[in-house]
């Protein structure tokens, strides 16, 4: 029978599982590597309704700060299955990933659609599955759109945000990303590109296509290139 300290550690990882989706992060050194996952919608400024499957960016964030600051955490693996969502909070996240001293490798699984994008190149390597799929396609608002120049500058400088941070962070290059972004003809009655497994890989968005085992072996030689000592020291 689990003693009381067991039941209590069992009922706060069930807490949290419902709240968050996923586990507490590892207080022990038996799991180098923590897993963070990017699912459904990203929720920002505005609340879904509940039937949608969202992350929800005000959690992710603060993990993303204990992870950092956690020794014991050698390596970060961010798997992705999104549909995209809120822009501001998708870059939120994006920025996050790319500024933290942890290395870190994104798995796409599914689906890394539209500000999904930036999160998925904003790791230090990323990896996508044979049949996962990555929708490129331009900025698009929901509500009530004021039909000003003002309004159409905000979108302009939205897109450009994108777009330079996926460039900054990948291989693909302005004006190849540019060509997909507005593409007609590939997405009924829309523009844009849908890029499937192997695709990602050849116009430079992804690095290299796998599983899990991949992405595992890519974090450990982060990590051990990471824990190299610096010459002349």
């Amino acid at each position: 029978m689990p003693n009381e300290d067991e039941m209590t550690a069992q009922e706060n990882t069930l807490q949290t599982i419902k709240q968050l989706g996923q586990t507490e992060i590892p207080d022990d050194s038996v799991q180098p590597f923590h897993c963070l996952t990017i699912i459904g919608q990203i929720e920002g400024h505005m609340v879904l309704p509940p039937r949608n499957k969202t992350t929800k960016y005000e959690h992710v964030i603060p993990q993303l700060v204990a992870i950092e600051q956690n020794p014991r955490i050698k390596g970060l693996l961010v798997v992705l299955n999104t549909v995209g969502g809120d822009i501001e909070a998708g870059l939120a996240i994006a920025e996050m990933l790319k500024s933290m001293n942890t290395p870190t490798v994104s798995l796409v699984l599914g689906g890394g659609h539209s500000i999904g994008a930036p999160i998925a190149v904003a790791a230090d390597y990323s990896i996508i599955s044979e049949t996962a799929t990555m929708t490129i396609h331009p900025i698009r608002l929901t509500g009530l759109v004021i039909g000003v120049p003002q309004t159409y500058e905000y979108l302009d400088k939205m897109q450009d945000r994108v777009i330079r941070f996926i460039v900054q962070h990948s291989r693909v290059s302005i004006d190849s990303l540019r060509e997909m972004m507005f593409r007609t003809g590939e997405l009924v009655r829309d523009v844009g590109t849908v890029l499937v497994g192997e695709e990602a890989v050849q116009v430079g968005l992804i690095n290299e296509v796998g599983g899990v085992g991949t992405a595992i072996r890519r974090l450990s030689q982060l990590v051990a290139q990471r824990e190299q000592p610096k010459g002349g020291q």
